[in-house]
């Protein structure tokens, strides 16, 4: 070829790189949702800080080599996903403004772009100001001249799979700690803000946030729908595959490809896969152990898809088949929890809990024991719904246990979402049995997310005589 026509061909190639738009196939800005979503959360955050401005700080970048991820508040107000970024909403002037580092050929290069100060960013964000980050200090000074009250976030920023009882455990432990003590980043950027602002209040945003995040838009359920697919379908496709002599970490393997394989971003809480007597350890999550023939399997695991995950729960038997006592144990349990899942309905909580009371006691009234243990383990579970509750399990959303606090009046709204998780335990013998779903209120009662997903002792047999992913590398056709 002559070497003319290479170098009118190489110019031709850089002309045609400098036209593409800068990181095409890299998305700026999120695509689960858009825009007027993010908008309409803010419109609401306005209406309820009235005059003053909320400001809230995002995560910063990782200090390892691990995937950026954002806090989860900053991401719920604004759908940004740039490390230091900072969001201020105004109550008065009922605008935003998002300040951005600026971005540097150095990392562009390294990462791809990212979202930038500027009117592309606006755009695409729907934020009205779109600015450079280091004009934030200014911003702030004219804030502090009026003494306007300022919210921000009291609590710590949640990343990954954390989640706000484990996030307050950990500062709780934290601050007890001779050798450590450290504060946090929101602590000490919610300091620098006191320090900046004198005049001002510096007052909690998360209360307003926390109330909003309880109730469900139709794209945040849609998003809900599929990280419960996933989790369903990892957890079924480990029921096929299990079998005596698997260890647990097999199990979990099972379910990280399924997540990977559906492009989810991450864990929404590590895998809990316990064997036997492990599992009277609800949070036992080592996974070392051997699958004995025998044993009953619970299986608690769920991906990241958006920041958004949910949380369920299945049992199964390790060779496939339910032992006549452990049909007994799981039949009795399974009653019960239908009886309790199919009294949720929209309105105060206590009278729907108690509704299923008097369900279960109809049931163990009806129910045929041979096991005496068995029959004390469930009478026990049902006398524990007699005393007045004012809720059926644990929130469910941006984290595996979502934010309500003091929010919640015991009354269920359409759009909320939660799980039910209830409990069988023999101790003597470190028995432990329980199932999890994924619920969403309703206008007329509730729907299951993860009902599709085997229950029955009857269903739960078929499917595990059906061939599973650890089969496949089982003969060698995915590898050893």
């Amino acid at each position: 070829m002559p070497r003319t026509f290479i170098r009118v061909s190489v110019v031709l190639t850089l002309l045609v790189m400098a036209w593409l738009p800068l990181g095409a196939d890299k998305p700026l800005f999120t695509q689960a949702f858009s825009s007027g979503e993010f908008t309409a959360r803010r419109a609401k955050v306005m209406q309820s800080i009235g005059d003053g401005v909320a400001i809230l700080a995002g995560a910063a970048e990782p200090a390892a080599y691990t995937k950026f991820q954002q806090g989860k508040q900053f991401f719920y107000l604004s759908g940004v996903e740039v490390p230091r970024a900072i969001l201020l909403i105004d109550g008065r002037t009922k605008t935003s403004t998002l300040f951005l580092p600026a971005r540097t050929s150095a990392s562009d290069r390294s990462e791809g772009p990212l979202l930038a100060p500027g009117d592309e960013a606006a755009r695409l964000t729907g934020i009205e100001q779109v600015v450079d980050r280091v004009t934030f200090d200014e911003v702030v000074k004219s804030v502090a001249a009026g003494g306007r009250s300022i919210y921000f976030p009291f609590r710590s920023e949640s990343l990954g799979a954390a989640a706000p009882d484990r996030i307050s455990n950990h500062e709780r432990a934290v601050a007890a700690d001779p050798w450590d003590g450290r504060a946090s980043k929101d602590a000490v950027f919610r300091e620098k803000l006191r320090m900046a602002a004198p005049k001002s209040e510096i007052l909690n945003l998360d209360p307003f946030v926390d109330r909003m995040r309880m109730i469900k838009s139709a794209e945040e359920i849609k998003i809900m729908r599929e990280t419960t697919r996933l989790s369903s379908l990892a957890i079924l496709e480990s029921m096929k595959s299990a079998k005596p002599g698997m260890y647990e970490y097999e199990i979990e393997a099972i379910a990280d490809y399924i997540f990977k394989r559906h492009n989810a971003q991450g864990i929404g809480y590590y895998a809990l896969v316990a064997t036997g007597t492990n599992a009277f350890w609800p949070h036992y999550h080592a996974a070392q152990s051997r699958l004995e023939d025998g044993d009953m399997v619970l299986m608690d695991y769920a991906p990241d898809v958006s920041y958004y995950t949910t949380d369920v729960t299945r049992m199964f038997p390790a060779n496939g088949t339910f032992s006549p006592r452990q049909r007994e144990m799981y039949g009795i349990y399974l009653k019960l929890y239908q009886a309790l899942m199919s009294s949720i309905r929209p309105g105060p909580a206590a009278a729907s809990l108690a509704n299923a009371h008097a369900k279960m006691t109809q049931i163990l009234e009806t129910f045929t024991f041979t096991d005496p243990k068995i029959k004390e383990a469930a009478e026990r579970f049902v006398a524990g719904y007699a005393k007045p509750r004012t809720s059926f399990g644990h929130w469910l959303g941006m984290e595996a246990h979502d934010v309500a606090g003091a929010n919640f009046d015991g009354v269920y709204l359409p759009g909320m979402m939660l799980t039910i998780e209830p409990a069988l335990t023999i101790a003597d013998e470190r028995i432990y049995i329980r199932l999890e779903d994924a619920i969403l209120i309703t206008a007329t009662g509730y729907e299951n997310l993860s009902g599709p997903l085997p229950m029955e002792m009857a269903d739960i047999e078929k499917v595990m005589k059906e061939p599973g992913l650890a089969d496949l590398w089982r003969i060698g056709k995915l590898g050893s």
